[in-house]
C-alpha cells in the first residue's frame, strides 16, 4: 500500500508527501521498492542488469556511467560487474538488486526482508551500505524478521497478527516496559519454565541460550518469592539476574500483555 500498489480499505498514508491513494504515481516516481525474492535476469550480467534498468528509469550517458560506477564501488561490486547474476552469491544478488533500485535517486527506499537468508558478513556489509545511503538523506524503510537486526533503525515499529503494537525508537521500546527482565539459571530449565509459566506476575519467560529470561511485574512478585518457590518445588537452586532486554525480549513479552 506505501509503494501504491494496492489500494487501502482505510485509512490514509503519505509518502515522500503525497498520498498514496490519491496520487500513486508521484509516489513511484520517488521511492525504490526492492522485493525480498530475487527478481533480476540471471543470465544478464551484474552490468547487463544494471543498463537494463538504467534504460527502464530513462538514465543514459554520463549520468548512467557515474551512477554505475558510483554504486559499484559501493557495494564493492566492481570485480564481478561482468558475471552473470545467477552465478553470484545470495548477498551479491542483494547487492545487485539494491544497485538496480537505487539508479534513479529514490527519496525513500522500501526494503522487504532484504537480508533474509543471507549470510552474516554479507548482511553486515549490506547495512553499512544502508547506513551510508541514510547518513546522505534517504529514508530507508525495512521489513525484517531479525530482531537484532530492527535494534540498527532508529525508529521501530513491532507488528502481531496485523497491529502495529508499538512503534518507538528502540531504546525507549527497551526501557518503558513497567516489568524488569531477569536472567534465570536454574538446574532444570525446563521444568522451572513451566513452573513459572503459571507463576503470578510472570509476564513472560523464554529460553534464551543456557539461561531463561524472563519478565516480571514487581507489584506482584519478586525474584526472591520466585526463588523461594522454585526451592520448594525441587527447581532450586535459582538464580536471578537483572538485565537490560533485547528487542526480541520486548516483543514477546508485550505480545504476552496484548493476549
Amino acid at each position: 500500500m506505501l509503494c501504491g500498489l494496492l489500494d487501502p480499505t482505510d485509512g490514509r498514508a503519505w509518502v515522500a508527501g503525497y498520498d498514496v491513494a490519491r496520487n500513486p504515481d508521484a509516489v513511484r516516481d520517488r521511492i525504490g521498492y526492492m522485493a525480498q525474492r530475487f527478481a533480476l535476469y540471471a543470465d544478464l550480467t551484474v552490468e547487463e542488469n544494471m543498463f537494463f534498468y538504467a534504460d527502464l528509469f530513462g538514465i543514459a550517458g554520463v549520468e548512467r556511467s557515474q551512477l554505475m560506477g558510483s554504486l559499484l564501488k559501493m557495494t564493492r561490486m566492481e570485480p564481478f560487474r561482468k558475471r552473470q547474476a545467477g552465478k553470484l552469491s545470495g548477498g551479491m544478488k542483494q547487492k545487485l538488486a539494491l544497485m538496480c533500485t537505487l539508479l534513479h535517486h529514490p527519496q525513500v527506499l522500501f526494503l522487504d526482508e532484504p537480508t533474509n537468508g543471507v549470510d552474516p558478513v554479507s548482511r553486515r556489509d549490506f547495512w553499512a551500505i544502508l547506513y551510508q545511503l541514510v547518513k546522505e538523506g534517504m529514508t530507508v524503510f525495512v521489513t525484517t524478521a531479525y530482531l537484532d537486526e530492527a535494534e540498527r533503525c532508529n525508529r521501530v515499529g513491532l507488528l502481531h497478527q496485523g497491529h502495529l503494537i508499538r512503534c518507538d525508537p528502540p531504546h525507549v521500546l527497551k526501557t518503558h516496559l513497567e516489568e524488569i527482565c531477569y536472567e534465570l539459571q536454574s538446574p532444570n530449565q525446563r521444568a522451572a519454565r513451566e513452573f513459572l509459566q503459571a507463576a503470578e506476575g510472570v509476564l513472560s519467560v523464554e529460553p534464551s541460550g543456557a539461561t531463561l529470561h524472563i519478565f516480571l511485574s514487581p507489584m506482584q512478585t519478586s525474584p526472591a518469592e520466585l526463588e523461594r518457590m522454585l526451592d520448594e518445588k525441587g527447581l532450586g537452586p535459582a538464580v536471578f539476574k537483572p538485565i537490560p532486554p533485547s528487542l526480541e525480549d520486548v516483543f514477546i513479552a508485550l505480545i504476552r500483555k496484548a493476549s
